[in-house]
């Protein structure tokens, strides 16, 4: 697993039984062109690009939760390795499970947005895509930030809120129902609104909440769950 170092900004690589304590971010991408990836991470290029920021706010942001280590997703997996990539998105529910805490940075939402049903935060897209599903459900701390990078609540203290907005049992939101006890339907339903941009990651971003096991097949195209997921 590789940890980027809040204070060297420098990628490090860990063994499974050794991994540090770490943060670790939620967002949506700018797209591939404006993320920085694991291949310029230490280049210049890397602060050229205006996916920098947010991986410098993240890194603030661990440092004063006395937190090392920050794990995103655009500069932490080698996506040009096929392996790597499946190896990853198949260990991603257990990563955001197993985080210190996730910052959830809502790129669309300003400081100052109240929590109505009509409100900025409420219509953010980041509670339409399909990745940011278990990124949400995963984590037992996660925290919303705005746009400016500024707090807006903890998950455990919007669980209401963000039940209105995504149809999930705040239960499950504040951890006190294990996930296994939600129906398949249930977690369906969760994900029935929500995009991805490729069509295989319709399932691919469902694989955690129902704890499946699967190799990617890019390019076989729409949903693969029903063969794959239990009844």
């Amino acid at each position: 697993m590789r940890l980027l170092s809040v204070k060297s900004l420098e990628v490090k690589e860990f063994s499974a039984n050794v991994i540090p304590p770490y943060a670790i971010l939620s967002h949506r991408w700018l797209g591939d062109d404006e993320e920085v990836i694991l291949q310029d991470i230490e280049l210049p290029v890397a602060k050229t690009k205006l996916g920098y920021e947010k991986l410098v706010k993240s890194c603030k942001q661990a440092e004063k939760d006395g937190v090392e280590y920050v794990w995103i997703d655009s500069c932490c997996i080698d996506k040009t390795s096929s392996a790597e990539l499946s190896e990853s998105i198949n260990s991603m529910f257990r990563w955001y499970k197993e985080a210190v805490v996730c910052y959830a940075f809502l790129s669309d939402v300003p400081s100052d947005s109240t929590l109505e049903d009509d409100s900025p935060f409420a219509k953010s897209k980041w509670f339409t895509r399909g990745w940011t599903l278990q990124e949400l459900i995963a984590p037992e701390h996660l925290r919303f930030y705005s746009q400016e990078w500024k707090p807006l609540g903890s998950k455990s203290h919007l669980s209401g809120v963000i039940s209105r907005i995504t149809g999930i049992d705040e239960l499950t939101l504040r951890g006190r129902r294990e996930l296994h006890l939600s129906s398949i339907a249930a977690r369906m339903s969760w994900a029935a609104k929500r995009e991805t941009t490729r069509e295989e990651d319709r399932s691919y971003s469902l694989l955690g909440l129902f704890g499946v096991h699967l190799p990617l097949l890019y390019g076989e195209g729409g949903l693969i769950l029903p063969g794959f997921f239990p009844r």
